[in-house]
């Protein structure tokens, strides 16, 4: 079909009129066509171990609202001043262990929440929104990590994202792994993925049925252990029907086509193309909800040219591990930016930018050191609602999930409450 023709469509007649650019055909054809569909809503989380340096990272507590002035560790975010805010005096009540810090950063758990466990989790507030949000996207959720966070003082855990019965929702640790799943189709013939579907559907069902067989006689402890298994069944076979719904739709290519990364990047270099695909992820609406448990210690500051490991860094004091935790403050800061810059940049089909539209959080559960209170947080992006360009030092033992809260509710997520949240950022929502 010529695509210099335009159409006029009736329920009985579809008319073809050539492109008259004398009789303002332009203009009608603005004027009648369909208004683009509303951008949707998305969520980004961004989490790092090691906190940050507490002398030279937060602004100064006397200056709140928006006279505040950024601090050192925050300089290089000066552009985008009128659209971060900063946060201070939230904390996760039940987190006592420093090196267990993102476990619990997006849910707010208590890990002895179930008597005679050492450990327990619940759901992250990423997973709450990728409930509501997930359906129309590829990817319900995206978890983006770092083969190198495990040892950057992050604790166990291979993501910042935990589903409903407090389990670890796997993620892709390198850019390269992220990037083919992104963007790279699969060249294996359909019928062949289709077959591989319904044999992994196969084993799950003889594998459902074995273990309901055996459910009947047990004590409770087993019986819960048991329901944790036959949920984690579930869960795999919602993403089997997922896959099913996707197989034979092309993924879309970002507007700027992102190159594939370098399989040896590491530390700033490595976090700077994650940032790339995350936006490129959001611009083709692959997923609406993201988190990125990113590299922030040993290799981040061997990028940097230092040779301090990540933990005697964050074990400072006044001198030259100082200087270096400075440091890597200063370029976290800067790498920010660059995010900010990229959102900023990127257009949605109304005209609009995605960071209109985005939901960003940045920062880490662990202050500095071993300390635990007043957690580093960083909101920008004008999906939730929030006020931008503010300072606000809230009262002393704020939960963290009250932030969390905020960002789910201005986003339009249903949700009354989440983790040990005793309500919202008042300061936030204006």
């Amino acid at each position: 079909m010529n695509h210099r023709r335009h159409f006029l469509r009736s329920a009985t007649a579809c008319i073809g009129l050539p492109f008259l650019d004398s009789l303002g055909f332009r203009r009608f054809a603005s004027a009648s066509a369909p208004a683009p569909a509303p951008s949707p809503k998305r969520m980004i989380f961004l989490g790092f171990g090691w906190g940050v340096t507490k002398e030279t990272w937060f602004p100064d507590v006397e200056k709140t609202g928006s006279e505040w002035k950024l601090s050192e560790g925050l300089a290089p975010l000066q552009r985008h001043k009128a659209d971060i805010s900063v946060i201070q005096n939230l904390e996760n009540q039940y987190n006592n262990e420093a090196h267990w810090g993102s476990t619990f950063y997006l849910t707010g758990a208590n890990r002895y929440a179930e008597p005679g466990k050492s450990f327990s989790n619940t759901i992250s507030a990423d997973q709450v929104a990728a409930d509501q949000f997930g359906a129309e996207t590829r990817f319900t959720s995206m978890q983006l990590g770092s083969a190198d966070a495990e040892k950057d003082g992050h604790g166990p855990g291979l993501s910042l994202a935990w589903n409903r019965q407090g389990k670890p929702v796997a993620g892709w640790d390198t850019p390269v792994v992220a990037f083919h799943r992104l963007f790279s189709e699969d060249n294996t013939p359909l019928t062949q993925r289709q077959a591989m579907l319904k044999q992994r559907r196969s084993i799950l069902d003889t594998v459902m049925g074995d273990a309901k067989s055996v459910g009947r006689g047990l004590s409770q402890t087993d019986t819960e252990k048991l329901d944790e298994y036959l949920q984690s069944i579930r869960d795999i076979e919602i993403r089997i029907s997922k896959e099913e719904q996707w197989l034979e739709v092309p993924k879309k290519q970002p507007t700027n086509p992102v190159e594939e990364p370098s399989d040896s990047l590491k530390g700033w270099q490595e976090v700077e193309v994650m940032y790339s695909l995350l936006v490129a992820a959001l611009q083709v609406d692959a997923t609406r909800v993201i988190t990125y448990r990113q590299p922030g210690g040993t290799s981040f500051l061997q990028s940097l040219n230092q040779t301090l490991t990540g933990h005697n860094m964050s074990h400072y004091s006044p001198g030259a591990r100082q200087q270096v935790s400075e440091l890597r403050d200063r370029k976290q800061s800067e790498l920010l930016a660059g995010l900010l810059d990229k959102l900023k940049a990127t257009k949605e089909p109304d005209g609009s930018s995605l960071f209109d539209h985005v939901s960003l959080s940045y920062g880490s559960n662990i202050n500095s050191i071993h300390y635990l209170t007043n957690c580093p947080a960083i909101v920008s992006g004008g999906g939730a609602g929030v006020q931008l360009g503010q300072h606000i030092v809230a009262d002393k033992g704020t939960p963290l999930c009250n932030l969390w809260l905020t960002l789910l509710q201005g986003s339009g997520v249903d949700v009354e409450s989440h983790g040990d949240s005793t309500g919202t950022v008042p300061e936030l929502q204006g």
